[in-house]
C-alpha cells in the first residue's frame, strides 16, 4: 500500500472560496483571457475583475430566492463567463452541475431533473432553442451571451442592486462553508445506461488542487502562462482551473479546439493540460503538414521524428545512445527538431500534462525526442480526480507516477486498483446500488488493473471492467490495442473487439486527409467507396501488422474494417470526453463485426 502525507496542512479542510479567494484579490491583471470572436486577439480580465463579476453573480442568485445548497447547472462551451459563473455559485455556497455542450438532450434532461436544479446557464439562444425543440424542461436560464432580462449581465445588476444595498453581505461572500459542504455534482457519461451523480465537497476539490499541483505541477506561478483547451465541465480542466487561479496564472482559454496551433503561438504558454487524443493530432498535424509540403520535407519530418524518438528511448529508457544514433538525432536536430517548438508556440513550454486515458509510451518519447515533457498523470471523477502524478524532476515514462499527499493507494487480490483519502466522493447522488458497488472496506474501487514499482510509481495495465476474453480463453486489453493503433498517422479511431473470438477485430475510423495524400488523390464529401478501395485496405493491413507487432501474439489484430466516417457524440458512439461507447458502437456495427469476423484479413 502506498500513502503519503499532505505537502499543504490544513489545505483538505478548507472551502473553494476561502483557498481562491486571496489569489482573486491579489490583482493579476492577464487571469483570465479569452479571444472576443474567433481569429481575434486574446482579451483579459484582471482577478479583481473576475472576482467582482462571480460576486455580482452569487449576490444575483440569492436575489433570485436560492439559497444556501441549491443546485445551478452549467451548459456551455468553454468560454470565461462559465468559469465566473461557476465561481459565483461557489461564492454563494450553493452547488454547481456542470454539463458538457455536447450531452445528448436526453441526458440532459435527465441530469436536470435528477439533480433538482433551481437555475441553468447557457451559451446562447442557440442552446435554448435546442433544448426547447426537443421537448427538455428546465429551470430558469440565464445567457452568457445575449441581451436583455435574462442575460448574465442581467443577473449580475440584480447581484450589483444587492450588494449597494448591504455591503456587509459583499463582504462576507465566502465565508463560514465548510469543507465538507457539497461543491459539485458532476454527471458521469460512462459507457452505457444513465449518468451517476458524482458528489464532491470543497475538501474534496482543495485537497486535491493543492496536493495534485504540488506533486507535479511544480515551478508555476504568477502571471505564468498556461492555456486551457480541454472542456472545463469536466474534473481534470475543472480543477485544474482552480489551482492556476490558485496559483495566480495567465488563463488563456482556446474556445474551439480547432484553433488550438493558433493559440499555442499566441499564448506561448509554460504549460498546458491535454488527454492522448491531442498529442496524437498535434503529431498527425506536424507530419500531415510535411506531406502536404512535399518533396524533400515529406521524408525529412517523419524521418527526424522517428529518430527522435529512438533517440530519447535510448537515452530515457535505455543505457544511452551509441555514436550512429547520438548522430543520426545531431542530424535530425538540426534540420527539423530544434525548429518545432518555435512553430508551434511551446518555445517556453515546461511541461505538457496527460491524463483521462494511457498515453502510449511511443507518443511521449517522440515528444522527449523534440525536448518536451509530457508528465502522465491519473484519476477519476470520483477522486476529484488526481490519484497520482509524475513529478517533473523524475518523470518515469510509461507510469502514471507517484501517489499524491492525502491518498492511499492499494492494490487489490485481483490487481484492482483501490484509493481512499481525502479526494475520494461523497458518493453517488441518490444511488445507493452503485455505491455498495463501488466501496469496498472504506476503499474506492477504480475499476482499473495495476501495479507499483519498487520507487512508488503507478503503472495502469488494463480496465478491469473492459476485458475480453476470447475463444481460446485469453484475456485481452482492448484500451492497449488500440493505443498501440492510434500511432498511425493514418488511424484517427478505433475501437477493438473479440469478445467469444478466436482474435481480436477493430473497426476503424480513417483519418482520411493523410490517407488521400499517400494515394495523391483529393479527400472527396463521401468516402464510403474508399472504405473498399484495394489500395486503402491494403495500406491499413500494412499498418494493422506494423503497430500491433510488438503486441502478444493473441493480441494482434488479423481482422478489421473500415468506417466511412467518424464516431461522434452527437451519433452516441462516443461519450463527451470522448470515450467509446463500446455497447453503442457494437450494437450499431453488429452486422460489420460478424461480416469481418466471416473474412481473413487482407494481405497488403
Amino acid at each position: 500500500m502506498l500513502s503519503t502525507t499532505s505537502l499543504a496542512e490544513g489545505a483538505e479542510t478548507r472551502s473553494l472560496p476561502a483557498l481562491l479567494l486571496p489569489s482573486l484579490r491579489a490583482g493579476i491583471p492577464d487571469a483570465l483571457c479569452e479571444r472576443a470572436e474567433r481569429g481575434g486577439a486574446f482579451r483579459c480580465s484582471s482577478s479583481t475583475e473576475v472576482l467582482e463579476r462571480a460576486q455580482r453573480v452569487a449576490l444575483g442568485l440569492r436575489a433570485l430566492g436560492l439559497r444556501e445548497g441549491d443546485r445551478v447547472a452549467l451548459l456551455s462551451p468553454n468560454c470565461a463567463d462559465w468559469i465566473v459563473a461557476d465561481l459565483g455559485v461557489q461564492l454563494a455556497g450553493m452547488v454547481t452541475i456542470p454539463i458538457f455542450a455536447t450531452q445528448a438532450v436526453d441526458q440532459v434532461a435527465f441530469i436536470l431533473r435528477h439533480a433538482e436544479a433551481r437555475l441553468l446557464f447557457l451559451h446562447d439562444e442557440g442552446q435554448r432553442a435546442r433544448l426547447r425543440e426537443a421537448g427538455v424542461e428546465h429551470p430558469p436560464a440565464y445567457l452568457f451571451r445575449a441581451e436583455g432580462s435574462d442575460a448574465m449581465a442581467a443577473l449580475e445588476a440584480l447581484g450589483a442592486k444587492r450588494a449597494a444595498a448591504d455591503p456587509g453581505e459583499l463582504a462576507h461572500l465566502g465565508e463560514g462553508i465548510s469543507g465538507d459542504a457539497l461543491s459539485t455534482l458532476i454527471f458521469t457519461s460512462g459507457t452505457t445506461g444513465e449518468p451517476k451523480g458524482v458528489m464532491l465537497t470543497h475538501r474534496n476539490l482543495t485537497s486535491n488542487i493543492v496536493d495534485a499541483f504540488a506533486a507535479g505541477m511544480s515551478g508555476l506561478g504568477a502571471r505564468d502562462p498556461v492555456l486551457s483547451v480541454l472542456p472545463v465541465a469536466h474534473i481534470y480542466e475543472r480543477m485544474i482551473t482552480y489551482g492556476y487561479l490558485y496559483l495566480r496564472c495567465a488563463i488563456s482559454i482556446c474556445n474551439d479546439p480547432h484553433e488550438l496551433v493558433h493559440d499555442l503561438r499566441d499564448v506561448r504558454p509554460k504549460a498546458m493540460t491535454a488527454v492522448p487524443r491531442l498529442f496524437e493530432l498535434m503529431l498527425a498535424g506536424i507530419v500531415g503538414k510535411a506531406h502536404d509540403d512535399g518533396g524533400l520535407k515529406a521524408r525529412l519530418v517523419p524521418w527526424a521524428l522517428a529518430v527522435g524518438r529512438e533517440h530519447a528511448r535510448a537515452r530515457l529508457l535505455g543505457g544511452g545512445a551509441g555514436v550512429p544514433l547520438a548522430l543520426r538525432y545531431a542530424a535530425a536536430h538540426a534540420l527539423v527538431l530544434k525548429k518545432i517548438r518555435p512553430l508551434m508556440g511551446l518555445d517556453r513550454l515546461s511541461f505538457f500534462v496527460s491524463g483521462s486515458a494511457p498515453l502510449h509510451l511511443d507518443t511521449a518519447l517522440t515528444f522527449a525526442g523534440m525536448g518536451i515533457t509530457i508528465l502522465q498523470g491519473y484519476g477519476l471523477t470520483e477522486t476529484s480526480p488526481v490519484i497520482s502524478t509524475n513529478p517533473l524532476g523524475a518523470n518515469r515514462l510509461g507510469s502514471v507516477g507517484q501517489v499524491i499527499p492525502h491518498v492511499q493507494v492499494q492494490i487489490a487480490g485481483d490487481g484492482e486498483i483501490l484509493v481512499r483519502g481525502a479526494n475520494v466522493m461523497r458518493g453517488y447522488y441518490r444511488d445507493e446500488a452503485a455505491n455498495a458497488a463501488a466501496f469496498q472496506d472504506g476503499w474506492f474501487r477504480t475499476g482499473d488493473v495495476g501495479r507499483i514499482d519498487d520507487d512508488g510509481y503507478l503503472y495502469i495495465t488494463e480496465r478491469k471492467k473492459e476485458l475480453l476474453k476470447t475463444s481460446g480463453g485469453k484475456f485481452l486489453s482492448p484500451s492497449r490495442i488500440e493505443m498501440a493503433l492510434k500511432r498511425s498517422l493514418y488511424i484517427g479511431q478505433v475501437m477493438v473487439v473479440g469478445e467469444g473470438r478466436p482474435h481480436p477485430a477493430a473497426l476503424i475510423a480513417p483519418d482520411w486527409k493523410p490517407v488521400c495524400g499517400e494515394l495523391g488523390i483529393a479527400v472527396p464529401e463521401s468516402k464510403e467507396h474508399l472504405t473498399g478501395d484495394e489500395r486503402v485496405l491494403h495500406l491499413f493491413a500494412r499498418e494493422v501488422r506494423e503497430f500491433t507487432a510488438d503486441l502478444a501474439p493473441y493480441e494482434q489484430v488479423r481482422r478489421f474494417a473500415l468506417l466511412p466516417s467518424d464516431l461522434t457524440i452527437e451519433a452516441g458512439e462516443l461519450s463527451p470526453t470522448l470515450k467509446v461507447r463500446r455497447r453503442v458502437v457494437e450494437a450499431r456495427y453488429t452486422a460489420l463485426i460478424e461480416r469481418i469476423y466471416a473474412e481473413t484479413i487482407r494481405e497488403g
